[in-house]
């Protein structure tokens, strides 16, 4: 089912200068960003004069933080300001079939079907090394929580299971030890390309209640899949037009100014597309990070 069209909210501008810039892939096709120790963040003095002032004895992360609340006090009315950590899923066994049989016959013949008799790839899972990847996530964010005191973001999850686990591998524990409450939004329209691959087709709301009962479901959210087409895969055009829409409802109703998103391989490039980012890819279970600026049209 394609996403119905709604009028656009906000015009979106990545802002540049802020993070290390990566290969598009136009550039080059082989690249996939890792996860920088920073995220990318370039150290600054945002218009102060270095040494002084009130962000003299900060983090890099401390100031970039100020500077993110400086700009959005000040800003414009309809001009808000948020920044966006990207992460992408680990390794799902999805990934594993494809890279073992070729991205042309996962395409025609084994996308469409849930599993071979020994992995299971419909909604997929995490495999051990995907776990791995995510718990390396992990300590990226407690390095940067902790001891470069980066604001806690507010929590955004694609709602298909490999994103719900790499969200919680990430997060939960480490929000336990800084007395925050384990929330991710799950918000349907996060969600990886639809259509014909079974591994993003989603699983029941109450699957994902049963499962991940701290996660909260955004409203509307239908107990059983209803946008998955077996026979038709999504559109570029169908994808980044609910992409839009996600980011839409994500500046107009999301309070923090810092946001991290598990989602998906071709979904962050989606996102990219909406906020003006050229594309590139991301390795699973990296995370990148974006300065937006979003203005009400």
């Amino acid at each position: 089912m394609a996403t119905q069209e709604r009028p656009k909210l906000f015009n979106f501008e990545c802002l540049k200068g802020f993070f290390m810039t990566h290969p598009s892939m136009k550039q080059d096709p082989a690249y996939a960003l890792s996860t920088h120790a920073d995220l990318g963040l370039i150290p600054q003095s945002y218009g102060t004069a270095i040494g002084s002032g009130e962000d003299s004895q900060l983090s890099p992360w401390q100031c970039f933080a100020n500077h993110v609340e400086r700009l959005n006090r000040n800003a414009k009315e309809g001009e808000l300001y948020k920044v966006l950590y990207v992460g992408r899923h680990g390794q799902g066994f999805h990934n594993v079939m494809e890279a073992k049989v070729g991205t042309p016959a996962w395409e025609s013949h084994w996308a469409l079907l849930d599993g071979d008799g020994d992995a299971i790839w419909a909604d997929s899972e995490l495999t051990n090394q995907g776990k791995r990847e995510a718990t390396d996530n992990a300590k990226v964010w407690r390095r940067l929580i902790e001891q470069e005191n980066m604001p806690w973001p507010a929590l955004y999850c694609s709602p298909l299971q490999r994103c719900l686990e790499t969200a919680r591998l990430s997060f939960e524990d480490l929000a336990a030890s800084k007395g925050k409450i384990y929330q991710p939004m799950v918000k349907e329209n996060l969600r990886e390309r639809m259509g014909r691959h079974t591994c993003d087709r989603r699983s029941s709301r109450t699957w994902i209640r049963e499962h991940y009962p701290s996660y909260l479901i955004e409203p509307g959210f239908t107990e059983k899949d209803e946008l998955f087409e077996a026979d038709r895969r999504e559109t570029d055009e169908e994808h980044v037009l609910r992409t839009r829409i996600a980011m839409d409802e994500l500046f107009e109703h999301e309070a923090s100014y810092f946001v991290s998103i598990t989602m998906h391989s071709m979904a962050s490039r989606m996102l990219m597309r909406v906020i003006g980012q050229e594309e590139y890819r991301m390795s699973p279970g990296s995370t990148t990070a974006f300065f937006v600026k979003a203005t009400r049209i």
